[in-house]
């Protein structure tokens, strides 16, 4: 019997999702097991049998215990609370013992803060003040530490806006005709390209990396609003001070400006991405999306 990797997913999003259709694509042999917060079972995605546990702040299903010291591939997308990582809190002592090959912790862009613009890597200074880059860089640290004091090829992966066919500005402006009147830079990566990134990170004989996951071209939410409207031929864009916004998250968000460089993750990982730019990105997602068409447009 041929050996099949086992992977266990820490939350099952959108990102493990889309990995799992990479892993499948490339015709990868592979089981995976993932934790959910509402109650322990058996599930399908896609042509898959999956073990999903319950896992909620520190309680969880025990069952899960021996899937986890079994796992050759360990992903932790679960964000901070209380800018505390909840995997190191309650798997720390499992994980010093478990065998696992390669753990990738999913951190974001955030941790950089503000550069007012300027391009960032890997080894900038991290300036995270929001409610987002805060949790994250302190999470990070607490990372490497555990894996500095175990010896264990822990990576970061720091990512960038995630867009995808379900969540994208196209959706976003045919819905509410408007934009963020300031101009700031943000880098993007559309989930497809992540999900590779990701699968090529776990495989990659290179270990202990620390990447950042975005693709060639930063750019200002006003390009990007304004390319995404020209797509959909509405004129009447209106732009918005963030100042009107109720939504706090949103104001937290944008206090941030800066270019995110991928050179590292391209060089190391010998990636070629799908989506280079959000104008191919977004494109396909356009030309591929029939609720975009005319005939569908009344829906928003």
């Amino acid at each position: 019997m041929t050996n099949r990797d086992k992977f266990f997913f820490f939350g099952f999003g959108q990102t493990a999702k889309y990995l799992v259709n990479n892993l499948a694509q490339s015709k990868k042999n592979f089981t995976f097991c993932a934790t959910n917060t509402k109650k322990t079972n058996l599930k399908t995605f896609g042509k898959k049998r999956f073990k999903s546990f319950r896992f909620k702040d520190k309680f969880y299903d025990k069952k899960l215990i021996k899937d986890l010291i079994k796992s050759d591939y360990i992903l932790v997308s679960i964000p901070p609370k209380k800018k505390r990582d909840l995997v190191i809190k309650s798997f720390g002592k499992l994980l010093k013992k478990s065998k696992f090959k390669k753990l990738i912790y999913l951190s974001a862009t955030s941790v950089y803060g503000n550069h007012d613009g300027k391009w960032v890597n890997e080894n900038s200074k991290l300036k995270g003040r929001t409610k987002f880059g805060l949790g994250r860089k302190i999470v990070e640290k607490t990372w490497l530490k555990f894996r500095d004091l175990n010896n264990l090829d822990i990576n970061i992966l720091r990512v960038s806006g995630i867009y995808s066919k379900e969540n994208n500005v196209l959706k976003k402006i045919s819905r509410s005709n408007i934009y963020v009147k300031e101009r700031k830079y943000f880098s993007r990566i559309r989930i497809e390209d992540l999900a590779q990134i990701i699968k090529k990170m776990f495989y990659s004989q290179k270990n202990l990396l620390i990447l950042n996951a975005s693709d060639d071209k930063p750019a200002t939410n006003i390009e990007v609003a304004n390319f995404a409207a020209k797509l959909l031929k509405i004129k009447n864009l209106k732009p918005v001070p963030i100042s009107k916004f109720k939504n706090k998250l949103i104001k937290e968000f944008y206090k941030d400006s800066k270019k995110v460089s991928n050179k590292n993750m391209k060089n190391k990982l010998l990636i070629k991405l799908k989506y280079p730019t959000y104008k191919e990105g977004l494109r396909n997602i356009f030309n591929n999306t029939q609720y975009f068409s005319p005939h569908h447009f009344k829906r928003f």
